[in-house]
Formats: structure tokens, C-alpha cells, sequence
């Protein structure tokens, strides 16, 4: 049986292209926080993360009922989970430094992961789950 969708909310057209705008914005800095923590050897630094992150939280709302309103919450969520998983494996740092890196390396892959399939539904204005 389909449920019936919550109606959108339909901004006007500045107010949707300032939104995308944004949401490329974010999907940009915490794709360059992304790439760095998977090549060895480089890192961006957290407050692009952070940048991106409070941007979200502060926009979220203007987006309340439209499609994008899911990029804003994916993008939040992919952030926490992301720190939550990096403080919860800390430990394996302090047991021998490949387990800790290996750990890193997953998470890092998983974010890039969100964070590109995120930008491909932004792109082609598609909600996330």
C-alpha cells in the first residue's frame, strides 16, 4: 500500500537556488574534509568540517518541508556519526597505530560515500532518505 507523501513546501525561485547554493557549498567543504582524510599525508582542517556543519544547523530551518530539507539533516547526521565513530575507535590508536589507521580509513571512505551521493541527489534535486 503507497503512503501518501507529506506535502512540499514550495519556496520561490531565489529562495530554492540560495538553498542548493548552500547545500553545494556545505557538500563542497565537507568533500575536501572527505578526500583529505582518506590521501595519506594531507588533512583540511576540522573547521571546514565545522564551517559546513554550522551553516547546516543554521539553514536547516528555511528548508522545513521542501526536498532539501533531507540534504540538511543527511549532511548533520553524516557529521555526528562520522565524530562518533572516529572518538569511538581512538582506542584502537593506542593498541598499535595500523588498526587505529585502518579504522580511520573506513570511516573516512563511508563519509566521502555519503557525502557523494548526497551532492549527485542534490544535484539532481532528489530528497535523501
Amino acid at each position: 500500500m503507497n503512503m501518501p507523501s507529506a506535502p512540499q513546501v514550495v519556496l520561490s525561485p531565489e529562495r530554492e537556488g540560495s538553498l542548493v547554493t548552500i547545500g553545494h557549498v556545505s557538500y563542497l567543504l565537507h568533500t575536501i574534509v572527505a578526500v583529505t582524510a582518506v590521501l595519506p599525508g594531507t588533512q583540511a582542517s576540522i573547521l571546514l568540517l565545522l564551517v559546513a556543519f554550522i551553516l547546516d544547523l543554521v539553514k536547516k530551518g528555511e528548508a522545513q518541508g521542501t526536498w532539501q530539507e533531507s540534504h540538511f539533516s543527511w549532511r548533520i547526521r553524516s557529521v555526528v556519526w562520522a565524530a562518533v565513530l572516529y572518538t569511538v575507535t581512538i582506542p584502537l590508536w593506542l593498541l598499535l597505530i595500523a588498526p587505529g589507521w585502518i579504522a580511520w580509513a573506513l570511516i573516512s571512505i563511508w563519509f566521502l560515500y555519503r557525502v557523494v551521493r548526497g551532492w549527485m541527489n542534490l544535484n539532481n534535486r532528489k530528497a535523501m532518505p
